[in-house]
């Protein structure tokens, strides 16, 4: 058993520690959670005790401040939008990325990554001048009774542009991976083109989707830079969560901003936490490719 480590009596020690190629269990697990509590478990911690210094009815009241609510239905609401959108539109582009040969593909495919490496700033910036009512799009939407800059749709286009490429990378490996003879078998035996996508393409994407679900929303809700510049930021209507807590730091209430904040890290802990479960679920239903 040279190479392996020796396992601790019990099946419950056994699934905790399996053998590995990599040396040092212990120093390796510690390293991880004093890396885990240092920079995620204490601050978080911090940020909680803070909030709930107010106390209950305090807290209860920053909450529940029609200003602050708005904001965070106007975070939360479209970031889930637009993640669901990046779902969408994430596996089309990741289809034709894998599935066909064309000039420019390889430009396209590196334009995907853009969000990623462009700053925040610098992406409103270019989505407000884009989308302004005398933009290169904005004017022609405008004549159509379309605005998109200074409104909630404004906020929708930013945080789609920003978490589009979650959604396209989770799923480009899989859809790389998918045998095209199961398609060429389903077509054999008559299922239609809509039949084979929902029976057998589509069910082996269903975790990498979710997955990619996941990471636009999270990346969605705490977006900061590039809506500012689009959003228009007038509350009750196009004002976003982080906006606000910027704002109150800016007054000096600490308590106001922790709130929200507060609300915040446990609104994101919960949809994560239910988009995880749907997506364990849908692993043991559909499996991997």
């Amino acid at each position: 058993m040279s190479g392996a480590a020796v396992l601790p009596a019990g099946r419950g020690a056994a699934r905790f520690r399996r053998p590995s190629a990599l040396p040092g269990f212990r120093l390796t697990f510690g390293i991880t959670l004093t890396y885990l509590t240092l920079l995620v478990l204490l601050p978080l911690a911090v940020l909680l005790l803070r909030a709930a210094s107010v106390g209950p009815a305090g807290l209860w009241a920053l909450i529940t401040d029609s200003r602050n609510l708005a904001a965070l239905k106007t975070s939360f609401g479209l970031s889930l939008a637009a993640a669901a959108i990046d779902a969408v539109f994430g596996l089309l582009i990741a289809w034709v990325l894998t599935r066909y040969r064309f000039p420019g593909r390889r430009i396209i495919d590196a334009l995907v990554d853009l969000p990623f490496a462009l700053p925040t700033a610098v992406a409103g910036i270019a989505l407000a001048s884009l989308y302004a009512p005398n933009g290169w799009l904005g004017e022609p939407l405008m004549a159509l009774g379309i605005k998109v800059a200074y409104t909630p749709l404004g906020i929708l286009v930013a945080l789609v542009f920003v978490g589009l490429p979650f959604c396209v990378r989770t799923v480009q490996p899989l859809v790389a991976e998918i045998d095209k003879s199961s398609e060429e078998a389903a077509a054999i035996l008559g299922a239609s083109r809509f039949r084979a996508l929902v029976t057998v393409i589509l069910p082996p994407l269903i975790p990498a989707m979710l997955t990619g679900f996941a990471l636009a929303f999270a990346r969605a809700v705490g977006e900061y830079g590039s809506v500012i510049f689009v959003a228009g930021n007038l509350p009750y209507v196009s004002e976003i969560a982080p906006l606000l807590i910027v704002i109150k730091l800016e007054e000096f209430n600490y308590a106001g901003a922790t709130a929200i904040a507060a609300v915040m890290l446990l609104m994101s802990f919960t949809a994560l936490l239910a988009i995880n479960l749907l997506q364990d679920f849908s692993r043991r239903r559909f499996g991997h490719v």
